[in-house]
């Protein structure tokens, strides 16, 4: 299929060239900082414990995570240039459902360290292998959306799967976005040139105008919140400059494909048909075949964000993956 008939590539290229002099991020919610506390006995009809802590690692970059909840680990890696709290639909759901849930803001995201280095697949992984060995993680699902479907995969890749039970990849970016000879079907590099732009300037507008393809919004018919747009601006509005800057390399540059080859724990892609992020066919539809035995569900008609716009949905799906 060529460029110009790939109806999710035009939308994201006319997306990036539109947003050009704007901003980009992904956001979530303000979260306070203050940790909370509840019994967690019966955890289907209690609030669950909530925790928040931060880990400082080898090169001092502190890292903020949130803990909450007993029981089996599942751990979440959020999407560009988002943070943890973007998970909370999930990490509530299933902390009252009986498993421990743990989510980390990235470095240069949300209240981790604004790091002027280490904004790249390698560094992230590695402040995650340190999170799991210092919380002394074992038999962890690891859930990943959009970037950090692409962190989880550099962190089996890279730290191998001894800690690790299971993976899922959510909207995921493996195995690799950008477009070259040896990825013909990819997006083109103005796409990320733009979205480059549109952080170095009005970041803010470029966030508001982002948001809408990001949930679908844009599409006739589309019932996305005003909630969730204004959500998506504050947790992208957390992100440091740099780091969201730097971390579209990142995303869109990285090649996973010898880190999939490596996952050898039971996994889960799900991905959203109309996602105009991250392209299905480019991504997910790939990534099953890099897997051994990975299981996929995909969504007719759901965008990128589709832990939000159909958060009921998601949270089953994946409670059956991680109960199975």
């Amino acid at each position: 299929m060529t460029l110009s008939q790939n109806p999710s590539r035009r939308n994201l290229i006319a997306t990036g060239a539109a947003v050009a002099t704007s901003t980009l991020a992904f956001g979530i919610h303000d979260a306070a900082g203050a940790a909370t506390s509840a019994p967690t006995s019966n955890p289907k009809n209690r609030s669950p414990r909530m925790t928040s802590d931060t880990l400082t690692t080898k090169d001092g970059t502190r890292i903020y995570y949130k803990d909450w909840g007993s029981g089996p680990v599942v751990t979440f890696s959020h999407g560009w240039p988002l943070n943890a709290d973007a998970w909370d639909g999930q990490m509530l759901f299933l902390a009252r459902n009986g498993f421990r849930v743990i989510a980390h803001d990235r470095r240069g995201h949300g209240r981790s360290t604004q790091s002027s280095s280490k904004n790249d697949m390698n560094g992230y992984a590695d402040d995650l292998a340190e999170l799991f060995d210092a919380l002394d993680l074992k038999a962890v699902s690891m859930v990943g959306h959009s970037t950090g479907g692409g962190e989880v995969a550099r962190y089996i890749g890279r730290h191998g799967s001894r800690r690790v039970a299971k993976a899922v990849l959510i909207g995921a970016v493996p195995p690799v976005m950008l477009k070259s000879a040896a990825n013909p079907e990819g997006l083109p590099l103005e796409v990320f040139d733009g979205i480059r732009a549109g952080v170095a300037g009005d970041r803010s507008q470029f966030f508001k105008d982002f948001a809408l393809p990001f949930y679908g919004a844009n599409r006739p018919g589309a019932k996305v919140s005003q909630g969730i747009l204004d959500q998506f601006w504050r947790l992208s509005m957390q992100s440091g400059q740099l780091n969201a800057y730097e971390c579209i390399k990142a995303f869109s540059e990285t090649d996973f494909t010898e880190d999939l080859k490596k996952i050898d724990v039971p996994t889960l892609i799900m991905h959203g048909e109309d996602d105009q992020i991250v392209p299905i066919h480019d991504s997910a539809k790939k990534s099953v075949k890099l897997i051994k035995g990975a299981r996929e569900i995909y969504y007719p008609g759901a965008p990128h964000g589709l832990t939000a716009t159909m958060q009921d949905k998601v949270n089953a799906d994946l409670l059956a993956f991680l109960r199975s």
